[in-house]
């Protein structure tokens, strides 16, 4: 200190060891990150997320719900992407949101025990549970059972949950919030969909 009490220039001050603590453990705990909303490509940036941490070494796990189509990225993870590993959940149709058939509960509470296995296994840095907000919704998967999976993950897994209508108790607990809001689709000027845009 100077005479005047003020901090010489270039002095080092010693680190408080307890807020560097909690620095780093704040830099390592896992984000639960939830992508909704009415417009294309939540599933497309949840791809695109995990591509980037496999880049890092990752390893990811990924349930999609609802959906039992060889979409591309499931076909990409299978035969380029060996530290992603994508399953399946899910009949290839639609699924009635008032009145689900018992084969899409069934289907959906599979899909979510497998996917807690893969959290519990201690093996993936990060998981993404592709459309659990629409499994949700329409009740296939009890929202209170969804809540206490995201309470009690492991404090370094990333979580990701997709899908529209995602529930106000979820975004709550959410670190990170983003809505893909549609503007325009090709759909309304009746283009089909087709392999490497839709699926």
């Amino acid at each position: 200190m100077t005479q005047a009490g003020k901090k010489s220039v270039g002095t080092v001050q010693p680190a408080n060891p307890k807020k560097t603590t909690a620095v780093a453990a704040l830099a390592n705990r896992g984000l639960v990150i939830v992508i909704t909303g009415n417009g294309k490509g939540k599933t497309t940036s949840a791809f695109g997320q995990a591509l980037r941490a496999v880049g890092q070494g990752y390893k990811i796990f990924i349930m999609q719900f609802m959906k039992g189509r060889d979409y591309g990225e499931f076909l990409a993870a299978e035969k380029y992407l060996p530290r992603l590993t994508v399953r399946r959940s899910g009949l290839d149709s639609f699924v009635m949101r008032d009145k689900p058939a018992p084969v899409d509960i069934e289907l959906a509470r599979q899909g979510l025990e497998l996917a807690k296995k893969a959290i519990a296994s201690g093996k993936y840095n990060m998981v993404i549970l592709d459309e659990i907000n629409v499994a949700i919704d329409f009740n296939l998967i009890p929202l209170e059972e969804m809540i206490r999976l995201i309470k009690n993950k492991p404090p370094g897994l990333d979580l990701i949950l997709t899908g529209r209508y995602a529930a106000k108790e979820i975004i709550k607990l959410a670190d990170t919030v983003s809505e893909v809001k549609e503007i325009k689709h090709h759909y309304a000027a009746g283009i089909k969909d087709r392999a490497g845009i839709e699926y």
